[in-house]
Parts: C-alpha cells; structure tokens; sequence
C-alpha cells in the first residue's frame, strides 16, 4: 500500500514496464505482411539493378553533394522511383528525409493551382539545420528534394508554372521528375534536367534479382518458371515479382496465410460470434501442389493457352470451296466466354503469324497492317469479340490470296 501513494517508484515502474513491452511488440510488427515489391525495394543505389551507368553518374554526384535537376525516363517497374528514394535516403538518412523531402504522385491532384501553392511553397521553406549526429552519418545538403512522378501525366500550364519555381528556388530546392515518356515533358522544363534513361531489365538480372526473392521467400518452383516470369513481365521487374508472389500465395495458402488467419482469429474473440458460426466444421482446404508452375504464371500474367491460339490459326487457314465462318466464330466465341483479354489474344497472335516461316512476306505485311488497326480500335474502347473475329476472318482472307 506504501508503494501505491508513491508518485515516483509508480512512475518508475511504469516505465520499466513500457520498455519491456517494446521487444515483444516489435516482431509483431515486423512481421506483418507486406507486398514483395515494398519488401525487396532497393534500400541503396548499390541495390538498382541493371541501371549501371545511371547509378555510376549517381553515386558520383553523391559525393560532391550537388545534385542537378534531375528528369528520370523509361518504362514502367525499372527502378525510377526507387532509385530517387534510394538516393534521398542516402542523402538525409531515414530521419531528415521526412522534411527534405515532398513526393507527388498520379493520384495527388497536379494542376496549375497544386504547383503555384504546394511545391511553391515547399519550395521556398528555408532549410534547417541538421544536428551534429545527422551530418556525421549522412551529407545532408543545405537543399531539400521535391519529386514529381508521372510527371508526364501534369497538363501544360502545370509545367509552364513549374519552369519559374525551379528557376527561383533553385539554391534550396532540387527537382526530380520521374516519366514514362520524355516526349510529353516540355522542353523548357526537360533542357533546365540532367536526363538519366532507365531501360527494360535484362534477362540476366532479372532471372537473378527474381531468383534471390523466390530463395529469400522459400518459394519452390519447377524449371522455367523463372524465365516464364520475365517473358510474361517484359522488361517489368515490379510485374515480374508482383505475378511472383501472386503464384506463390496459390500454390502455398496455408504458408503465406498464417498471419493474416491470426490476425482473423482475433477479430473474430472480440466480436459477437453467433453459436451457429462457432460449433460449423472448417472447411477442409482445397489440395494445391506446392511447386510454383509454368502453367500457373501464365494463367496468373493473363497468358492465352496455347491450344487455343493453335485452334483458332487452324480455324483461320483457308479452305477451297468451303467458308471458315463457322469455326472462325467458334473458336473467337469460345475464347472470349473464357474470358480472355482481346489485347493478350492480338499479342499472341501477332507473335505466332510474324515468325511464322510459312507465311510469305507480302502476306505478313498485309496482316501486320490488320493488327495495327485492330489494335487500336481495342484501344479506342471497341467490341473485343467483334474485333477478334473480323481480325480472324481478315487474316483468313489474306492466307487464301
């Protein structure tokens, strides 16, 4: 009862009991599953795969701690944002980047209004001072990071009234706009950039930085699986690892599931369960082999199986006093009730007819003309089962000339 009246030792106490509530509280915390493409972001430049001699020019001006107006540019899922992330973070530390650095995305509203009020202002906040620890672990320059991504997707205006905010600010405020096409950059805006080109991944350090996460992850997969994921993803490493995890939460559900069945179980102990619900049997899980597939990847990627593309060339060749409606229309009718993509079907399609050693050369550039047009009606919203079928019947009118 002594010990209750005093203030201090319940304080102290109190405080000793918080500190030992943190090391059990954290693994469960760290252990909360998250997105493989968040979990195995890089963390360094030294970790951006396949973008050597951007990170080259990068680390280099890393160390002289003046960094240029930067215009990031290539297809998606090669490590744009992740790279400027990286470099940020090695700049300020985990601490200092929460201040130094603004990041805008596509979903964020960019107009004239957004860049003339927020980034302005952003912009012009005199930079504090970093403390003794932070400069000694990391360089924090006196300037602060504002980064754009899909920059190509801001409208004219936006860019025009960026073009003087980078001019006015620049002493204290560096931009990094991160694109998919340059072209739609204004050239005021591009020429004031030092532009870095990020390219499609290799085959090579694609299949590596995959097979690393499959290992990381406890994945078991048969042959080809790897080499399936990046023919599927096409230069996407962010694809690649996405259909990844996605093969590997079909083949292992139990594995994968664990923590989110915990975290189910105890919604379900606070909640009001009705007896019914509590005395019903589990239903018994359904038996999935766990080796990752070829055939899972590419059903996973949207792939169109192979027989049924085969069946609807056959449905395509030219037959000598007899139509090629009725199989041409079943085969397309078949396909799209299996719901498969119009776009994935003209893909496959093209792929098979352009390399296709028996079709002669004129006949191939008469299709590949019929293929561009189909291509982009689909683009423009039409009919996908209409639009297979006058490209099946097309072609089929090509092969018989």
């Amino acid at each position: 009862m002594a010990s209750f009246f005093d203030l201090k030792a319940r304080r102290a106490a109190a405080a000793a009991a918080e500190k030992a509530a943190v090391p059990s509280t954290a693994p469960k915390n760290s252990g909360r599953q998250v997105p493989w493409v968040e979990k195995y972001r890089p963390k360094s430049l030294s970790d951006v795969a396949a973008q050597d001699h951007t990170i080259t020019v990068l680390k280099r001006t890393l160390q002289s701690n003046n960094l240029p107006h930067m215009l990031f540019y290539g297809p998606p899922g090669t490590g744009k944002t992740s790279t400027v992330l990286a470099l940020a973070k090695e700049l300020y530390g985990p601490e200092l980047m929460k201040s130094r650095v603004l990041e805008l995305n596509a979903s964020d509203e960019r107009g004239i209004s957004i860049v003339r009020e927020k980034v302005k202002n952003f912009a012009r906040t005199a930079v504090s001072n970093t403390t003794a620890a932070q400069s000694r672990d990391y360089p924090c320059p006196p300037y602060k990071i504002i980064i754009l991504d899909e920059a190509d997707s801001m409208t004219q205006d936006a860019q025009s009234a960026l073009r003087r905010t980078m001019e006015t600010y620049s002493k204290i405020t560096r931009f990094c706009l991160i694109c998919n096409y340059v072209t739609r950059i204004i050239d005021p805006l591009a020429s004031r950039c030092s532009k870095f080109r990020f390219k499609p991944l290799d085959a090579d350090n694609a299949k590596a930085r995959l097979t690393e996460i499959a290992e990381l992850e406890g994945v078991k997969y048969e042959p080809g699986v790897i080499e399936t994921l990046i023919k599927v993803s096409d230069g996407d490493l962010r694809r690649a690892i996405t259909y990844l995890q996605s093969a590997a939460k079909l083949h292992n559900p139990v594995k994968f599931s664990a923590e989110t069945e915990k975290e189910k179980e105890e919604e379900e102990e606070d909640a009001d369960v009705d007896e019914m619900e509590i005395d019903a049997p589990p239903e018994k899980p359904l038996e999935i082999s766990e080796v990752v597939t070829v055939r899972s990847v590419e059903e996973i990627a949207g792939i169109v199986p192979d027989d049924m593309v085969e069946r609807l060339m056959r449905a395509c060749e030219p037959r000598p006093g007899r139509s090629v409606y009725s199989q041409v229309a079943k085969a397309v009718e078949d396909m799209t009730a299996d719901g498969w993509s119009a776009s994935q079907v003209v893909i496959q399609l093209y792929n098979r007819f352009v390399y296709d050693d028996m079709v002669f050369a004129d006949q191939k550039n008469e299709i590949v003309m019929i293929f561009s047009e189909v291509d982009k009606r689909l683009a423009d919203g039409a009919d996908e089962h209409l639009q297979i079928l006058d490209l099946a019947l097309r072609i089929s009118n090509v092969l018989a000339k």
